[in-house]
């Protein structure tokens, strides 16, 4: 008499055989273990391509924005900093979120060597990171010293920890950049 349980245990021992042989399945299993590591890595190219090239934008805007105070432009039109925000805005191609977001200081300093640029924000804030420094509005005259600087607080979405994008505490990139020029000699 023949032990059921004994033939389905060898039942089971040779399907179990069968199935370390069958290799059909296996790149189908090994793309499931290798793809949320491989997006995780494509999205992470993609934020530091686009945080970079935000970045650089924001840059080139400021300083073609910043042609109109130094040509004294702005000064003759009687622009104020929202005028200038907007220049500066209209030249980001949609790579920003909200340009109302953009800390503005345009103050005349007394020559390039008193230009002194000022981060706008605590880097040891915990949470939430604001505006420590107000914004200015002073585009000088004819041959004026002025410093132009922009920075704006960028969303980062993902976070890797210290290996991230992100450089405040709230999650988010600060950018910024600046300009020192001499304006050209207009009639005030």
């Amino acid at each position: 008499m023949s032990n059921p349980f004994a033939s389905f245990i060898d039942g089971v021992r040779s399907r179990g055989r069968a199935l370390r042989r069958d290799e059909r399945a296996v790149t189908a299993v090994e793309f499931g273990l290798l793809a949320f590591p491989f997006f995780l890595i494509i999205a992470g190219i993609l934020q530091t391509s686009v945080i970079f090239l935000s970045s650089q934008v924001l840059e080139s805007a400021v300083h073609d924005a910043s042609r109109q105070i130094r040509t004294g432009q702005v000064q003759q039109s009687g622009g104020t900093i929202e005028t200038f925000r907007q220049q500066v805005c209209d030249r980001l191609f949609g790579l920003f979120p909200d340009c109302a977001g953009l800390h503005m200081r345009v103050v005349e300093v007394t020559n390039f060597q008193s230009a002194t640029v000022v981060v706008p924000v605590d880097p040891a804030c915990a949470s939430e990171c604001q505006w420590t420094v107000p914004e200015a509005w002073t585009p000088g005259t004819g041959r004026s010293v002025v410093l132009v600087q922009v920075h704006y607080r960028y969303p980062v979405l993902l976070q890797f920890g210290p290996l991230g994008m992100a450089n405040l505490a709230d999650g988010k990139r600060l950018m910024g950049t600046a300009a020192v020029f001499q304006n050209e000699p207009f009639p005030s």
